[in-house]
């Protein structure tokens, strides 16, 4: 399980730069997008169209690394998540579901249209200051587990 204290960060905030690359290296990009985390999946929701560099990135490549950020100049506060995920572009009963997940918390977004996105979290590294200078938490899809 994801420790707690990984998903209430998550909850804060809203906003994940998300990093995507052409397979085998080449040309690398990143972008900004609203999302909603679900905690059954282990998984960051986004959409982005398809006409994107990102989702046309995503398309041939689906390992993308990321982080979710709080902006302080205040080191005791400092706060930030990185992350490594495997993105699909959603579809059949699992687009219902994350579609409406999304919706739920980005009402606005029914008018936007584009595709929906799932970026199935495969490790977590979460730094929070507040807990000790440069204190870390880890997780891992493969171990399950939050180690200190």
């Amino acid at each position: 399980m994801i420790d707690q204290r990984i998903l209430e960060f998550i909850g804060e905030h809203h906003v994940l730069t998300v990093a995507c690359a052409e397979r085998g290296g080449g040309e690398l990009w990143c972008a900004n997008a609203f999302y909603v985390f679900d905690p059954q999946e282990e998984a960051f929701i986004i959409t982005s169209e398809m006409k994107t560099r990102h989702a046309q990135l995503f398309l041939e490549n689906p390992q993308v690394t990321g982080s979710v950020v709080l902006e302080t100049e205040e080191i005791g506060k400092i706060r930030g998540l990185q992350f490594t995920a495997t993105v699909h572009r959603c579809e059949g009963g699992l687009f219902d579901r994350s579609k409406l997940l999304y919706l739920k918390r980005f009402p606005y977004a029914v008018f936007k249209g584009g595709e929906v996105w799932i970026l199935r979290v495969d490790s977590l590294k979460y730094t929070d200051n507040r807990l000790g200078f440069g204190k870390k938490l880890l997780w891992a899809r493969d171990s399950g587990s939050s180690p200190e």
